[in-house]
């Protein structure tokens, strides 16, 4: 069986030691700031500076009860595989909550009054300090993997398409924090993504997870035996183990189970209405602000850009073309022109290429930081478009799409997007259609108003460092 590994508690043990330290000196920073730096010239201090030792003391009170708050989310584990921005957002909602905390424990506190102005640079600095302490964290278990220190030992059983794409992530992807020790299979099958051991059958499960100390085994097969399966299951039994199942095991592919009551009665719900009235009403408001704001912020960007392209390949400045959006309906997508006049007159509707002839000079910048892209912001107003969303198709590949893509039309239950989960993730240029629609309903199932921030803030760090863009 797999050893007691000393990372399940370095790691968790320096978290809460960074979380504590961060917390603690985000109302000492707090103090600082309101009562010795030039603010007491925009806002005076009229009653006079409290001791130092009032605060350091409810620094110290605050920060084992956020802790608490932060274990409830369960974060205090090894964080294989945490992305930075879902962090991000999951302290400010902690802290948020824990603001109230300190609210109600400031409020029932009579012998000593805190400064309301206080309150808020607490909450600031918090997030702040305790995203800094996280990245700090999680950069040093990353140098641990990336090493080869106290990786997580992985066993697939089977050898499909799915445990291939497994294979290959794991293998390019040391840092994860998982080594692929090897795959159980029939004796005629063979991994062919990655030069990876079979190392036994499926008889043999059992025993390869002893020898080689595996302790997360990953079921990636199509409709399995219910035999096999339950074989499988009971050679596992009383092994501390983690086990993993392909999600079309049950026979269809959802990306999200919900188990719910209905009529009295468990249910498996596999598909739900993506948004509620009110998370439209936000989604809806949000798209607004945001593209009136970037609309008439680079006003000056449109006429530079509009001015390069005239002079290299005269008009036209916009590029319009039929796209396909919410519930299949058309609409008309703008952009700046990246290609030369009539590009697809001789090949007809094509995807772009790496090194694509059609493109301009000036096109293959704006394409390289996306501000090909701005004038979407028009449609966005229009309502045609949103901020976040799967990327719109023309109605060409549509067509095609939908007949051969499982569950491709599912992406047309929401608005399409300026950017997407799909995008951030990696899934641009000549990345296959299936590839990127399975991410594509990832988003769809698993929307939130948090998921659409993450997105935009992993947005801007690949348009800024990105190399798959053309």
């Amino acid at each position: 069986m797999a050893d007691f590994r000393r990372n399940d508690l370095l790691i968790p043990f320096l978290t809460v030691l960074c979380d504590a330290v961060a917390t603690v000196g985000a109302f000492l920073a707090a103090y600082g700031i309101r009562f010795y730096s030039p603010l007491i010239g925009i806002v005076p201090v009229t009653k006079g500076v409290p001791p130092l030792e009032m605060y350091l003391a409810g620094g110290l009170i605050t920060a084992p009860i956020w802790i608490l708050m932060f274990q409830s989310k369960r974060v205090y584990r090894p964080r294989r595989g945490v992305d930075a921005s879902a962090e991000f957002f999951l302290v400010a909602r902690v802290v948020s909550y824990g603001m109230l905390v300190v609210f109600t424990l400031a409020f029932f506190y009579r012998e000593f009054s805190y400064s309301r102005l206080v309150f808020l640079f607490i909450w600031v600095f918090s997030i702040a300090f305790i995203t800094v302490g996280r990245a700090v964290v999680l950069a040093l278990e990353h140098r641990l993997y990336e090493r080869g220190r106290e990786l997580r030992n992985v066993m697939l059983i089977g050898v499909n398409a799915v445990a291939q794409n497994i294979a290959l992530w794991l293998k390019q992807r040391r840092g994860a924090g998982y080594r692929l020790v090897g795959y159980a299979s029939n004796p005629d099958e063979r991994l062919e993504t990655v030069e990876v051991p079979r190392i036994c059958g499926y008889e043999g499960i059992a025993d390869a997870v002893d020898r080689f100390r595996i302790e997360t085994v990953i079921l990636c097969m199509n409709d399995p035996p219910k035999e096999l399966l339950n074989g499988i299951m009971d050679a596992l039994a009383g092994r501390n183990v983690q086990f993993l199942l392909q999600a079309d095991v049950i026979g269809i592919t959802p990306t999200r189970l919900r188990l719910q009551e209905f009529f009295g009665l468990p249910f498996l719900g596999v598909k739900d209405i993506p948004m509620t009235t009110w998370g439209r009403i936000v989604k809806r408001s949000f798209d607004i602000a945001v593209a009136g704001i970037v609309l008439i912020v680079f006003a000056p960007l449109w006429g530079l850009v509009a001015l390069l392209i005239l002079l290299e390949s005269g008009k036209p400045v916009l590029y319009r073309q039929t796209r396909v959006g919410l519930y299949g309906e058309e609409f008309t997508l703008l952009k700046f022109r990246t290609m030369h006049v009539d590009a697809e007159r001789e090949s007809g509707p094509t995807w772009t290429r790496k090194n694509d002839p059609r493109i301009t000079r000036v096109g293959r910048w704006l394409r390289r930081f996306s501000i090909d892209e701005i004038p979407q912001f028009v449609n966005i107003l229009r309502g045609e478009m949103s901020i976040v969303g799967p990327r719109p198709e023309r109605p060409e590949f549509v067509r095609q799409f939908r007949m051969y893509v499982p569950k491709y039309l599912e992406r047309h239950r929401v608005k399409t997007g300026l950017t997407g989960w799909a995008q951030v993730n990696g899934l641009r240029g000549e990345v296959p259609i299936v590839e990127r629609t399975k991410y594509d309903i990832y988003y769809i199932e698993n929307w939130s108003f948090n998921l659409d921030l993450r997105i935009i803030l992993k947005t801007a760090r690949t348009v800024l460092f990105g190399k798959d863009a053309y």
